[in-house]
């Protein structure tokens, strides 16, 4: 038979659920059957979930997912399902792929090359599996390097980072005759990443190996840093097929397409549409990982200290655009059950679901000025949130003079500038931690990734927070996000926020206080950060790629303050709340950039500008 169904089903899993994850299986593999699929594929590591990170390292785990697995094969009769698990052999921990039909383990498939990059730490994990190897377990089943036979078509697997690898195992596979290749991954979101991967995994795989090629990528924000896209790719010798919609807040969901092994032209096609437009990602991306975070940390809302700057009016929008677009695609009722909210509550707009879930408070000093007071206002009043407003000078200058008694002299501006701005921002934190512990909700810190490169933000006070949405991107990224937010999304509330020189608003007024005075133009920040640290250059080669665009000694004085304080604040980054990795690195010492807490702090380097 040269025509086959195929389908492939992305998952929103979480770490070892099963109640989660096995029903997310079932429904998708009941969905398959049901529109007659010969074979349905599953994201990597599906029954325990990708993000296990140590307890991969248990016997525990393994043992767990096997004993979930028996359970899923009474299921798949009159299919083949390919269902991903860490397996143990001999103390060592595998990542395969288990090979179902009609109810009897065919093999399972073992990974032969491990991301070790980025994000990814999988070989702390998991030993890659030499390629062309195969033994016979305990269990009496093959595990290794297989292929398989289904309907006449043979198939194989290139799981996750073994298509990104120089030795891919496509070119095995297409030695061996292999005619079909899946891929169930867990490949991590980053903005313009999807098109790369469908050119580069899918459509230039399938022509390499002269094959039908299906890639099917993981859900949503699966354990609370990584979002997945939840692509899932169709494509034949060199063309691509057919895309599902991405970034879905749905559990689930199946793709299937009916493909001709041995005439391309007979296959079926779905029309792609889906963009990749990067703000639009962007808020898509993050939004379904705010909704994720919502209700798998079962907290009940949002609550966000709003400033009137551009960080925390970005947070204030992207809880807005989550409760549009969540509701907009499940249902109110579908989209405040999964949320494990009080059905009697149930709203019927956005702006009475924002108005449950965020709540803002505008906490003001002496130095806040009333620009961004009515900036603030403007905005939460426009998306319907709770807001409040309060003065924490009470506060602050209690702290002061308990410090000035201690020290036995008067605390000033000449000689405790940044103290008496740190103090103001600290003050802060504990009422809005005290909003948040009593409505049983997740508190927003509006850390963005420019500041957190050169430690502009008082630890403590507005790194202040559980959740960190924007932490994962650049300052200049966000006001571009909000200018197109205004204008595209038709958030007029923005208005006020976006004609704001941006300010930590801690100096007295007339000190003209603002954050490109402080640090440097985000846009040189940003270009600092992009060689300095995501491509790991010196500041003497830093300042090679970059004297053509600037003045030559206010470019290497800026390069001076980035990396002081990038060595100087090493110890803020390790502090930062979690983030959600959105661009294609970051600075999480916990995700993506190591750094030593103390260093030389490229004395002798800085020293050669």
């Amino acid at each position: 038979m040269s025509r086959i169904k195929l389908a492939g089903a992305t998952l929103n899993q979480i770490p070892f659920d099963w109640e989660n994850n096995l029903r997310n299986i079932r429904e998708a593999i009941e969905e398959a059957r049901r529109q007659a699929v010969d074979i349905l594929l599953l994201p990597e590591l599906c029954i325990t979930g990708y993000g296990c990170e140590d307890v991969f390292l248990s016997d525990w785990l393994s043992e767990k997912a096997w004993e979930k697995l028996e359970t899923l094969l009474s299921l798949c009769q009159d299919i083949v399902v390919c269902l991903g698990l860490p397996l143990r052999i001999d103390g060592k921990t595998y990542n395969g792929v288990c090979v179902v039909r009609n109810g009897k383990i065919l093999g399972i498939t073992l990974k032969q090359n491990l991301a070790n990059e980025g994000v990814h730490y999988e070989p702390r994990w998991f030993v890659a599996w030499p390629p062309g190897k195969v033994v016979t377990l305990k269990e009496g089943f093959r595990a290794g390097d297989l292929i398989y036979e289904t309907n006449g078509l043979k198939f194989g697997f290139e799981i996750c980072e073994d298509a990104w690898s120089p030795n891919r195992p496509g070119h095995a596979l297409r030695k061996r005759g292999v005619q079909l290749i899946l891929n169930p991954s867990a490949s991590h979101f980053a903005m313009g990443k999807s098109s790369a991967r469908e050119k580069e995994v899918v459509a230039d795989g399938s022509a390499n190996f002269d094959c039908i090629y299906l890639f099917v990528n993981h859900l949503g924000n699966e354990a609370g840093r990584m979002i997945y896209d939840g692509d899932i790719v169709f494509g034949q010798q060199g063309e691509l097929l057919a895309l599902n919609t991405r970034l879905s807040f749905r559990p689930w969901k199946v793709l299937a397409l009916t493909v001709d092994s041995e005439n391309k032209e007979r296959s079926e096609r779905i029309p792609i549409t889906d963009g990749r437009e990067r703000n639009d990602e962007f808020a898509r991306a993050a939004s379904l990982a705010l909704f994720d975070y919502l209700r798998k940390s079962r907290a009940k809302g949002f609550v966000l200290s709003l400033s009137g700057g551009a960080d925390s009016s970005a947070c204030a929008i992207l809880v807005s655009e989550m409760v549009k677009r969540a509701s907009g695609e499940l249902g109110w009722k579908d989209f405040w059950m999964t949320l494990g909210l009080d059905q009697d509550q149930s709203p019927t707009t956005v702006a009475e679901a924002v108005h449950a879930l965020l709540t803002c408070a505008y906490q003001s000093t002496s130095n806040s000025s009333n620009e961004t007071k009515q900036a603030a206002r403007q905005l939460a009043e426009s998306i319907g949130a709770k807001f409040h407003a309060w003065s924490v000078d009470e506060e602050t200058g209690s702290y002061t003079r308990k410090a000035e008694e201690a020290l036995g002299r008067k605390l000033d501006w000449s000689n405790d500038d940044i103290p008496l701005q740190n103090i103001q921002a600290r003050a802060r934190s504990p009422i809005i931690w005290l909003l948040a512990n009593i409505k049983q909700a997740v508190l927003l810190t509006t850390s963005n990734r420019s500041e957190g490169n050169v430690g502009y933000a008082t630890m403590d006070g507005d790194t202040s927070g559980s959740l960190a949405p924007l932490a994962g991107v650049d300052k200049s990224f966000i006001r571009e996000w909000l200018r197109w937010a205004e204008k595209s999304l038709d958030y007029k509330g923005l208005s006020e926020v976006n004609a704001l020189t941006p300010t930590a608003e801690l100096r007295p007024p007339d000190h003209g206080q603002s954050d490109e005075k402080d640090l440097m133009p985000y846009s040189v920040l940003v270009a600092i950060e992009r060689l300095a640290i995501h491509k790991r250059q010196s500041p003497k080669e830093v300042f090679e790629q970059l004297k053509g665009d600037f003045n030559a000694e206010e470019l290497r004085s800026w390069i001076r303050t980035f990396y002081r304080l990038w060595a100087a604040n090493q110890w803020k980054r390790e502090r930062l709340a979690p983030s959600f990795h959105l661009d294609d690195h970051n600075i999480d010492p916990r995700s993506w950039c190591r750094f030593p807490i103390l260093s030389g702090g490229f004395r002798e380097e800085l020293e050669s500008l």
